[in-house]
């Protein structure tokens, strides 16, 4: 028996707030006089002429040419990002070109130095070192 009278309760309580709510004014609109004339100058500052819109749409349209000036800054942007890659591509060639050129020359020094080694290992002492064998032309 208490439930029903709760539940009556919280009912009552609601029609009478959804009544108070229903007479008053939203908290978000204005109250004006002159509601005509604003009504205007808010419409003025939404919508706009028949010929400024179909302009509007034909510049952004998808098939609409494009102005010179999009053309032009869409080309400064395409131009800057090739000599972006351009650049990146030429850094990087630069640093394999880098790369492969200290591990020739350090293949070149293993070879220089294991042969020196297997010279100086296999020198009997009876001939001259192999600086004097060279035949001069």
């Amino acid at each position: 028996m208490n439930w029903k009278h709760v539940l009556f309760l919280a009912l009552a309580t609601t029609l009478v707030l959804l009544a108070v709510f229903q007479v008053t004014e939203g908290a978000a609109v204005r109250n004006s006089d002159d509601g005509a004339a604003d009504k205007k100058e808010s419409l003025k500052k939404i919508f706009m002429q028949e010929s400024e819109a179909s302009n509007f749409f034909k510049r952004r349209g998808k098939r609409s040419t494009k102005s010179q000036d999009e053309i032009n800054a869409e080309n400064r942007q395409s131009l800057a990002a090739d000599e972006r890659r351009r650049e990146y591509y030429e850094e990087q060639r630069n640093e394999y070109e880098n790369f492969v050129e200290e591990e020739q020359d350090e293949q070149e020094e293993r070879t220089r130095e294991q042969v020196e080694q297997w010279r100086q290992w296999h020198y009997d002492g009876l001939s001259p070192s192999y600086l004097y064998q060279r035949h001069n032309i």
